[in-house]
């Protein structure tokens, strides 16, 4: 015990602050502080390990991504025993979702962990869940799956998932869009381009023409995106007709 208190107190102000941030966002005590700190590590400072590996949050945010689908996956087979496989797989689609991810990262503010060499107004969107999967991946090194999977309820499963409304969750406006489209006759295209906005961030612009007309416009940093928001607004103006499918 007289050991552990000196390490305590050997922490440097900043560190401290940062171990009694990470408790309060956890749940628990961090042990190994070193697989937090790389959690928001951002690729603009170039850093590397003593063997010249990049010392970064992406390889924590693919192992974060693993572990959560892994915990969400085990939790639907128990919860809904009579789901079959394509239902678990939407409904873990819907719950570590991009959208859903970045709301968990913004509600626990993780962005003002990231230490970077650009603007935060730079990061994009996606850092919020990019963090909350690499924040998984360290938990899983640090504390093994159990503290894990105890995480992952506390800030997830508990305060987020119900499933009567997960299964009336639409996840991708364009497939939706698109299938309605193919059973009805209808032809759509999704047009792209050039968006003269003035933001540093590269922009596309989407048009989506339903039958030779325009009847919505989409706007992103991928043309994914910028056709995904151009296919919710197209929904939405026919979302009666689309509803009855």
């Amino acid at each position: 015990m007289k050991f552990i208190r000196k390490i305590i107190k050997s922490r440097s102000p900043e560190d401290e602050a940062f171990y009694n941030d990470l408790k309060r966002i956890l749940g628990f005590g961090p042990k190994n502080m070193s697989y937090y700190r790389k959690a928001f590590l951002h690729r603009s400072l170039k850093e590397s390990d003593v063997i010249g590996n990049p010392r970064n949050y992406e390889r924590l945010e693919f192992l974060g991504d693993a572990m959560l689908g892994g915990v969400i996956a085990s939790y639907l087979f128990k919860k809904v025993p009579g789901g079959d496989e394509g239902y678990l797989t939407q409904m873990r689609s819907k719950i570590v979702s991009r959208e859903h991810l970045n709301e968990l990262g913004r509600d626990l503010d993780l962005a003002q962990f990231v230490k970077s060499n650009i603007s935060r107004k730079k990061f994009g969107e996606n850092i919020h869940g990019n963090i909350f999967e690499a924040l998984v991946g360290a938990i899983y090194l640090d504390r093994g799956y159990n503290y894990c999977k105890r995480f992952v309820y506390k800030r997830v499963i508990t305060p987020y998932i119900d499933i009567p409304k997960l299964e009336g969750k639409i996840t991708s406006y364009k497939s939706l869009f698109i299938e309605w489209c193919q059973k009805e006759k209808h032809s759509f295209e999704f047009e792209v381009y050039d968006d003269t906005g003035i933001e540093n961030l590269k922009y596309f612009g989407v048009r989506l023409f339903l039958n030779g007309k325009v009847i919505s416009k989409g706007r992103g940093t991928s043309k994914k995106k910028a056709e995904e928001t151009a296919a919710k607004r197209g929904y939405f103006v026919f979302q009666e007709d689309i509803s009855k499918k």
